[in-house]
């Protein structure tokens, strides 16, 4: 997965990147749940220091979490969303279904794939695939995020 300037959230003011509509987010959120017998708890919209509008839902007795990132229209799913740690799942076929006629909906075997970095020159260089503008990269160096979701759903200032 080649990730997209501005995903974290920072950028240069010539790398600004586009934005999702929240608002369609929560509606999709709301119709795919009613559709399946669940329903949505709580919703968020990105607020410092996160880049990403979470939901909160239920379905079949179990609570968990919808999340988009502010940036581009990556969604995930999460057992628990608490600052700087969220635990990715994966979330039953009819409800990714739902959402990926309006998302890319990732897996957590995508979210969870270890941050590469290299040293060089006294300087860590992420390997990983990216399109990261120097903001970023600034960020991910000072951050140290593990795995590729604490880059793409993070709560850094």
């Amino acid at each position: 997965m080649k990730l997209p300037n501005g995903i974290t959230g920072f950028y240069n003011s010539e790398n600004k990147p586009p934005n999702v509509d929240g608002k369609h987010f929560n509606q999709v959120c709301v119709t795919a749940l009613s559709q399946l017998g669940g329903e949505v708890l709580m919703f968020k919209e990105p607020q410092y220091p996160t880049n990403f509008y979470n939901a909160k839902v239920k379905l079949r007795n179990r609570i968990f979490h919808i999340l988009l990132n502010e940036h581009y229209p990556y969604v995930a799913f999460a057992s628990a969303v608490e600052y700087e740690k969220i635990r990715f799942i994966d979330e039953e076929a009819e409800l990714v279904k739902r959402l990926s006629s309006f998302y890319h909906v990732l897996p957590s075997s995508e979210l969870n794939l270890p941050v590469i970095l290299r040293q060089a020159s006294k300087k860590d260089i992420l390997q990983n695939d990216n399109e990261f503008n120097q903001a970023e990269l600034e960020q991910i160096a000072y951050w140290k995020p593990k795995i590729i979701g604490e880059i793409i759903f993070n709560f850094w200032d």
